[in-house]
C-alpha cells in the first residue's frame, strides 16, 4: 500500500519584529531642548491678558494692564541671584534700615516650590546683609505660624510660593502696601520641566 503523506500547511511565522510604535512627543522633551530665555515684560503682560481675557470686559482688562514702567530690568541670565538683586536695588541698606512695619515686606520673591524657595534663600546671603528673611511656603510650616511671625517681628524679604502668599494676603496676615519689589522666578523649571507660569493653579 502506498503511503499517503498529508502536507501540513506551513505555519506562518509570526513577525517577531513588531512595528515600532511612534513615540509621542512629550511637552517635557520639547521643553528640555528649549534654551532658557531672559524674561521680558511682554511675557507677563500677555499672560495676564490671556488669563483675564475670557471673563473681563475690555475696560477692565485695560485697567489691569501693567505698563513697561512697572518693570525693572530682567535678569539677562549672566547674573547670580545676589548680583541681580544688587543691580536692581542699589539702595538696599537704606531701605532695610528704614523698614519698621510689621506684617509687611520690602521684597517679595515668588517661585514654584518650597525646595526652590530654600535654594533662593541660600543664594541671597551676599545681598541681604543683616535683614530678616521669611519662608512663605506650605511645606512643614503652618499658616498660623507665619501670621504670628509677621505680626510679632519685622521682616524684609519674603521668599515663597504663590499659593501661600495669596492665602496670607487673603487672611490679612500679610500687607503689601510697603512692598517695593516683587521678583518672579520666571525661568526655573521643576522635575516635569514646567516653569512657574506653566502650572495651571498659579
Amino acid at each position: 500500500p502506498t503511503e499517503c503523506f498529508l502536507s501540513q500547511p506551513e505555519e506562518k511565522q509570526e513577525s517577531t519584529v513588531k512595528a515600532k510604535r511612534r513615540k509621542k512627543k512629550k511637552i517635557s522633551d520639547i521643553l528640555q531642548k528649549s534654551a532658557p530665555k531672559p524674561g521680558v515684560p511682554a511675557d507677563l503682560q500677555n499672560l495676564l491678558t490671556q488669563h483675564f481675557g475670557e471673563n473681563r470686559s475690555v475696560i477692565e482688562i485695560e485697567e489691569l494692564k501693567l505698563s513697561d514702567s512697572c518693570f525693572l530690568p530682567a535678569n539677562d541670565l549672566t547674573h547670580s541671584f545676589s548680583s541681580y538683586l544688587k543691580e536692581i536695588c542699589p539702595k538696599w541698606a537704606k531701605l532695610r534700615r528704614n523698614h519698621k512695619e510689621k506684617k509687611s515686606l520690602v521684597m517679595l520673591v515668588l517661585c514654584s516650590s518650597a525646595l526652590r524657595s530654600l535654594e533662593l534663600i541660600k543664594s541671597i546671603t551676599a545681598f541681604k546683609g543683616d535683614c530678616r528673611v521669611l519662608k512663605l511656603f506650605a511645606k512643614h510650616i503652618k499658616i498660623k505660624e507665619q501670621m504670628n511671625m509677621l505680626e510679632k517681628g519685622v521682616f524684609h524679604i519674603g521668599v515663597g510660593t504663590p499659593g501661600r502668599v495669596k492665602a496670607l494676603v487673603e487672611q490679612d496676615g500679610l500687607c503689601l502696601d510697603s512692598t517695593k519689589y516683587m521678583i518672579l522666578d520666571w525661568n526655573w523649571r521643576d522635575q516635569k520641566l514646567r516653569r512657574m507660569m506653566d502650572i495651571p493653579e498659579v
